[in-house]
């Protein structure tokens, strides 16, 4: 009956930490690690079933099966909204290691070890998000990791209140708990606030309002090419439009034949991709009189507007500003007055259109001249409500 209290308060918090992860998912307020969250959901079984094995009858273990069933809700989430790409040498590693703690336990069945090997792949399939992090704290600002970590204390507190001192017991709840606080306090520790979180207005009950951005952007429509992004606000010349994400590839690992949705690449060194993000940069077109333009800065890859863009109009780039390759061609179906037909490397514009974009920065680096200047530092953020 002493342990009632932090078991409770174990189960509501990461329940809770899940069902506001997977609320900020659905609009669209985070941008989790597909690869991370794909281990998570292909080990935290192995991990709940072990753990329980290594320590029957234990209450915290039904925390972990908790835990278990909605990581996977939300995996499946992330799945039917992204685009997933193959994992990285260190995924693999991870995956492996889950694979290979399944294998231990079938065939020896040693659950301890088995546990351990999974205990210890969980800083790996953490090492992704970090990263996703440290980029751009605001893909995983989101209450959740600070209610995962109380809830982690929580179930620590009532492993400590069991009596039991083997290490199994302790092992998967100390590695959770720093990989879950380490997250949180590189997102902010006031994300946790429940103020800002949850409130009243105009008589209605709000969840997460705060953390919407102060406009929508952009919408997604249909053209005579398929799906297209449209404005949704005034942009001004200049203005930073959306920052270009996804996981680099080398060139030898991009697909030969690439159609449809699958063709979503975007060279961003001589020898490098930037594959698909499942987001809203995937489906923005190419068009040979673009009103918007890649910008390459120390914050990463930036679509800005080179001209005025009103609600409505379809956002656009030349897709040609990035290439090197002199093999890639593309029928061109955009429309334009000028349009090319095909559209090929940067070489196959013309010397004026060349310099017309060298001359604003919108070419990638490695197609600038050598007297060209240096890519600017960052782009100043579109001003809201503009117009």
């Amino acid at each position: 009956m002493t342990i009632a209290p932090w078991f409770l308060l174990a189960i509501l918090a990461n329940f809770a930490g899940y069902a506001v992860y997977l609320t900020g998912l659905k609009r669209e307020l985070v941008q989790p690690n597909r690869a991370s969250w794909l281990i998570w959901s292909a080990a935290v079984l192995v991990e709940a079933s072990t753990y329980a094995a290594v320590n029957p009858g234990e209450a915290q273990s039904i925390v972990f099966l908790v835990s278990a069933a909605a990581c996977i809700i939300v995996t499946i989430a992330i799945w039917q909204r992204s685009a997933w790409s193959p994992p990285t040498r260190s995924e693999t590693i991870c995956m492996a290691a889950c694979l290979g703690a399944l294998l231990l336990w079938a065939m020896f069945s040693s659950a301890f070890w088995a546990h351990m090997l999974v205990v210890a792949a969980v800083p790996i399939s953490f090492w992704p998000t970090w990263e996703s992090v440290q980029q751009d704290r605001a893909r995983e600002r989101s209450p959740a990791w600070g209610l995962w970590t109380v809830g982690d204390l929580a179930t620590l507190i009532v492993a400590t209140r069991s009596g039991d001192v083997e290490v199994g017991s302790y092992a998967y709840i100390l590695v959770e708990l720093l990989c879950h606080a380490s997250v949180w306090f590189m997102i902010g520790l006031a994300t946790i606030n429940p103020i800002r979180s949850l409130g009243f207005r105009n008589g209605n009950f709000y969840v997460l309002d705060k953390y919407l951005p102060a406009s929508n952007l952009f919408s997604v429509g249909e053209n005579h090419l398929g799906k297209a992004v449209f404005a949704a606000v005034d942009f001004a010349e200049g203005d930073r439009i959306v920052k270009f994400t996804g996981r680099r590839f080398r060139a030898d690992q991009v697909p030969s034949v690439m159609r449809g949705g699958g063709d979503r690449f975007v060279q961003v060194t001589p020898d490098h991709y930037m594959g698909p993000s499942g987001r809203i940069d995937d489906l923005i077109n190419h068009s040979c009189a673009p009103n918007a333009g890649l910008r390459f800065t120390d914050e990463g890859v930036v679509l800005v507007a080179i001209r005025p863009i009103a609600p409505g109009d379809e956002i656009t780039w030349d897709y040609s500003t990035t290439l090197a390759e002199s093999n890639w061609h593309m029928i061109c179906q955009c429309r334009s007055e000028g349009c090319r037909r095909v559209i090929g490397n940067f070489e196959t514009l013309s010397p004026e259109r060349q310099e017309w974009f060298r001359a604003r920065n919108l070419v990638a680096p490695y197609l600038r001249r050598r007297d060209d200047v240096a890519p600017v530092a960052a782009v100043p953020e579109v001003r809201l409500g503009a117009g």
